[in-house]
């Protein structure tokens, strides 16, 4: 029997520490529980405030320190603060510090600049997208449209969309002239911006004239035929010209002959109006339009329907 009680004492003071060891495993098990709660408490935790930063920022896009690492200027709402804002940033310097709020009215200013410059970018980027499938070469150019518009996803509305673009641009520059013409924006200061104005919409016409030829088809020939022979009579630099033929100028020598590369409508004519349309023109073009733009930031921003007077001004005329 003690040999009996001394076998069964022997599995039960075993056994005493298997059940201590089951206990810790159960304790470590719940301490595991706890920090996954707490990682997934944290983490909704971040989230929340995330969501809420991201509404604040949508709601109040100025005050964060992105848009104030922008302007490097502190941010209040007092118009000292926005004029620094305005002045110390590159971007924003082509806007005035102050405007005319009657001279950015719809119904004097017709939204033409604006509008105008809207279409010039959307033709840039249509242009470009129409490269990735073009040749400037006899042999393959009116293959290219062809293949554009049929084979090319949405490639006949792109083209469309160049094209009418162009006229669109054409007579917003025009009707943007003819609102400065009307409105006296023309007169001083804002001479010399005029000027500039007149040869954007040279270069205008230009871009809208090199492109007839691309894409190589009978209308686009012609026009170009009827265009370069009206060249033959500029003056001083054509051969049919006043005075072409006293500087010596003849059909191999002639702007004509310069702006074909030739005497006929051929390769060279179609390699120089893609080359003229697609990066000289434009790179010219772009030029013209920042200094016009930065004109009329200079010239003291759009010409209202009334000049800006200042208060000591205006009680001066009370006065009189």
């Amino acid at each position: 029997m003690p040999e009996t009680n001394g076998n069964d004492g022997k599995p039960a003071s075993a056994g005493a520490p298997a059940g201590g060891a089951g206990n810790g495993n159960g304790a470590a098990g719940g301490n595991g529980g706890g920090k996954l709660a707490a990682v997934v408490a944290g983490a909704k935790a971040v989230q929340a405030r995330a969501a809420e930063e991201l509404k604040e920022t949508i709601k109040a896009p100025e005050k964060t320190d992105v848009w104030k690492s922008v302007l490097r200027v502190k941010h209040d709402e007092t118009p000292r603060s926005r004029a620094l804002g305005v002045l110390s940033n590159v971007f924003l310097h082509l806007h005035p510090a102050k405007i005319n709020r009657d001279a950015v009215a719809y119904n004097y200013t017709w939204g033409m600049g604006g509008m105008t410059f809207y279409v010039y970018i959307t033709l840039v980027f249509t242009g470009t997208l129409l490269m990735f499938y073009y040749h400037p070469s006899k042999i393959v150019a009116f293959r290219d449209i062809l293949y554009l518009e049929s084979d090319v996803p949405f490639g006949k509305l792109l083209r469309n969309m160049h094209r009418w673009g162009a006229h669109l641009m054409v007579i917003m520059v025009e009707l943007h002239m003819f609102r400065v013409y009307l409105t006296g924006s023309y007169k001083k200061p804002r001479e010399f911006n005029w000027v500039v104005g007149v040869l954007l919409l040279v270069l205008t016409l230009l871009l809208s004239f090199t492109g007839y030829l691309l894409p190589d088809d009978q209308l686009g020939f012609w026009a170009v035929t009827v265009g370069t022979n009206m060249a033959r009579a500029t003056p001083l630099l054509g051969n049919q010209g006043p005075f072409g033929a006293m500087l010596g100028m003849t059909p191999f020598n002639d702007v004509r002959f310069g702006l074909l590369g030739g005497s006929i409508v051929d390769a060279n004519a179609l390699l120089r109006a893609y080359i003229w349309h697609c990066v000289a023109i434009p790179i010219i073009a772009s030029a013209f339009m920042v200094v016009h733009f930065w004109r009329v930031r200079k010239d003291g921003g759009i010409s209202g329907p009334a000049p800006v007077m200042l208060e000591s001004e205006i009680k001066d005329v009370k006065k009189i």
